[in-house]
């Protein structure tokens, strides 16, 4: 396509111009899809010995990244306007079908280590938890850019935090860790949005009371007399169980191998042994990724630092951190209200993510079962944080454009102002 080649104006409609693509954005994007590239081949060995080749999951997973560069490609060049409605649509149907998973006996619930989590419709495996947390991060920037007034404040914060928790409560039965992370980054979006610290800091104070109720209850009432929890939220005790082992896991019995502490301990023997050199011990010469229970998904990093040592961890940590700052500077620059914080958020549940899914593969947290945004193996986590790129390239790709509009203006209305000159 030619690089001037225009589908419409800049009022609200498509504009093909390649010069207002935002060039850092795709950098990082770029690099961060090469690192995945890298540890998928370095991570998948259990996978390819099961499948007795390579071409079944790397392939398929190479077709997800392709798919996840088309996508954001596209939607870098969708007017925010249209996202942000689309945002409504789309948090509708995620949201019925998070709460199919609480559905006893739905035939469209797929169960997969224990969780379910996953939905398979048309033969396609999702998990709907990923689509609400993008359309809420939507949705919740656009309702608090309609504040006003200060009275606007106490409003759209109530009306933010119903929607919210109607979303969070399915996910939290089933994945407490993503429920949780959506709660921080709704918090970091009233914060941006000016919302008073003693509405805010009330919320948060119910929801630490709410948890440490929660966690005694189950605590005492399930894990220790060893009884099972059923009902939507049978999955607690596993939870408690884990915050149990990692707070509490002190003595010798954390070097005794289990079923439960297995994927802990074979981390940090990963870490230790890419901690040998400042660069690992390369890619490709892993050892543990043979012996680590998904070292693909969420415990990719640890393969990350045991081939590249300190400097790759260092190196991957730098480029979360700089989408991060990316986004606060195309922000800073940006008149939109609803696109500024649709951006922050976005990037935030990137950054805040990658961040979780690190301090757990390093042995800072107890296991939550968050992917490493576009590193970890998973068809639905590629494709939707592709998405999140192509939504803060297609606002960054706006106030270029809009940017270079006004400039164009500004020279033109100097070249029509007649020049006097006295004689």
């Amino acid at each position: 396509m030619h690089p001037n080649c225009q589908t419409t104006d800049l009022n609200g409609n498509m504009n093909w111009n390649l010069r207002h693509i935002d060039r850092t954005f795709w950098g990082l994007f770029i690099t961060l899809i090469v690192v995945a590239v890298i540890a998928l081949f370095s991570a998948s060995s259990t996978l390819v010995y099961m499948h007795h080749s390579a071409l079944g999951p790397i392939g398929q997973q190479m077709f997800f990244i392709v798919l996840g560069i088309i996508a954001a490609f596209g939607i870098q060049y969708i007017p925010t306007h249209w996202i942000r409605f689309g945002g409504y649509v789309l948090l509708a149907i995620s949201t019925l079908l998070v709460y199919s998973t609480m559905i006893p006996g739905n035939p469209l619930v797929v169960t997969i280590n224990g969780a379910a989590r996953w939905v398979r419709i048309a033969g396609i495996t999702f998990q709907p938890s990923e689509l609400a947390k993008l359309s809420l991060i939507i949705v919740v920037a656009d309702q608090l850019a309609r504040i006003r007034t200060e009275e606007d404040k106490w409003k759209y914060f109530i009306r933010t935090l119903v929607i919210s928790g109607i979303v969070m409560l399915p996910i939290m039965a089933s994945n407490l860790s993503t429920a949780v992370l959506i709660g921080l980054i709704v918090f970091c979006l009233w914060v941006l949005a000016r919302i008073p610290w003693k509405y805010t800091l009330s919320i948060v104070g119910i929801a630490i009371v709410a948890l440490m109720l929660g966690y005694a209850i189950v605590e005492f009432g399930f894990v220790r007399p060893g009884r099972q929890m059923n009902g939507p939220f049978k999955r607690a005790t596993t939870w408690v169980s884990r915050i149990d082992r990692h707070f509490n896991d002190d003595g010798a019995s954390k070097y005794v191998l289990t079923d439960e502490n297995i994927q802990e301990v074979y981390s940090s023997v990963a870490i230790a042994r890419g901690g040998t050199t400042p660069f690992g011990v390369f890619p490709g010469n892993s050892k543990e990724r043979d012996y680590l229970p998904l070292a693909f998904a969420d415990y990719i990093f640890a393969i990350i630092v045991e081939e590249s040592g300190i400097i790759g961890a260092a190196g991957l940590i730098f480029l979360y951190l700089a989408v991060l700052f990316r986004a606060c500077n195309v922000s800073s620059r940006y008149s939109d209200m609803p696109a500024m914080l649709m951006t922050m958020g976005l990037a935030l549940m990137i950054t805040c993510q990658a961040l979780i899914s690190m301090l757990v593969a390093v042995g800072l947290g107890p296991v939550t079962g968050q992917p490493l945004p576009l590193i970890s193996r998973g068809g639905t986590s590629v494709l939707i944080t592709s998405i999140y790129f192509g939504i803060m390239m297609s606002v960054s790709r706006e106030q270029l454009a809009l940017r270079e509009r006004v400039q164009e203006t500004i020279s033109e209305s100097q070249e029509e102002v007649p020049i006097v000159t006295l004689e």
